[in-house]
């Protein structure tokens, strides 16, 4: 059992979430509004995603991570920063008379254009999705291969952030696990098991048990279920010696019928960690576990 413990809050993704609930953060301001009422629920990180102020759409302009990052850092409220590098590996395959002609939704760029706002911004963390997926129902596919994964963590070591590996199947465990060996990922590694994600790993003790076995020798390492399943993953993960993650961008919920902010989604997670008799880390205490230099 971990008994000191990161939490993190994914406060708004990427997902086609506005709409679905009265209060999804996309401006800038009510990202980082978003950031700084976790920080202050208790959450040791926040996890950043930006979206387009106009439509609410994810979006990967710098600009809009300058404002976020700006509006944080200005608060003077202490929260560790990780910045998603996971936009720009959406693929959508054309219809069945020519897969080939990609959909509309593709979005897909090189290794180092993901990184453009951790070159400007430095975060203390920044995610590295490790590994194909098929993502969700339809013809949607995320994409991030072996040699763009390779680019992407040389370039982040050289910057000086650490990479959270985003692992949401065995296998891209297995090729994070790889990139540690060949020294591409700075020692303690960080790993983080996103579980419940059509057609990932699913949301269950005995996958994230599973993962957390197969995990190099000294990683640090936190997982977290979507929807319904957040709660019961933040207790599982306590309770084999990880970290939690929870936020709207996983589950819009504090309980059935009840939207939750992301402040509350923290205090209920801190509450279950609390319960099993750990405790919560701050932020100073996170960067110390982690080897994190504050920005």
């Amino acid at each position: 059992m971990n008994y000191e413990v990161i939490v993190t809050c994914a406060v708004t993704g990427a997902g086609d979430t506005v709409g679905k609930h009265p209060a999804i953060p996309v401006t800038p301001k009510q990202i980082a509004d978003a950031a700084i009422e976790a920080a202050n629920a208790g959450a040791t990180v926040a996890h950043i995603h930006v979206r387009d102020p106009e439509t609410g759409k994810g979006s990967r302009d710098p600009k809009l991570y300058r404002e976020v990052v700006e509006r944080i850092r200005a608060s003077n409220v202490d929260i560790i920063l990780n910045l998603t590098a996971g936009m720009g590996g959406d693929f959508e395959v054309g219809d069945e008379s020519d897969p080939t002609k990609y959909g509309p939704n593709t979005d897909l760029v090189g290794a180092l254009e993901r990184l453009v706002h951790v070159e400007e911004l430095r975060p203390e963390i920044c995610t590295l999705d490790c590994g194909t997926l098929n993502f969700g129902d339809g013809n949607m596919i995320y994409i991030s291969t072996p040699t763009q994964l390779r680019i992407g963590a040389k370039r982040i070591q050289e910057l000086g952030v650490k990479p959270e590996l985003e692992v949401f199947d065995t296998g891209h465990l297995w090729f994070a696990s790889q990139m540690v060996k060949e020294g591409l990922i700075d020692e303690p590694p960080l790993f983080q098991f996103c579980l419940g994600i059509p057609w990932g790993a699913p949301a269950d003790t005995t996958t994230m048990k599973a993962m957390k076995d197969n995990l190099p020798p000294g990683a640090i390492w936190a997982g977290f279920g979507i929807g319904r399943m957040q709660m019961p993953m933040v207790a599982q993960a306590v309770l084999l010696g990880g970290n939690v993650r929870v936020g709207l961008e996983d589950n819009l919920y504090l309980e059935k019928g009840v939207f939750a902010s992301n402040g509350q989604l923290v205090e209920k997670a801190i509450k279950i960690i609390e319960m099993l008799g750990a405790r919560p880390l701050s932020p100073a205490e996170g960067r110390k576990k982690l080897g994190l230099k504050a920005r």
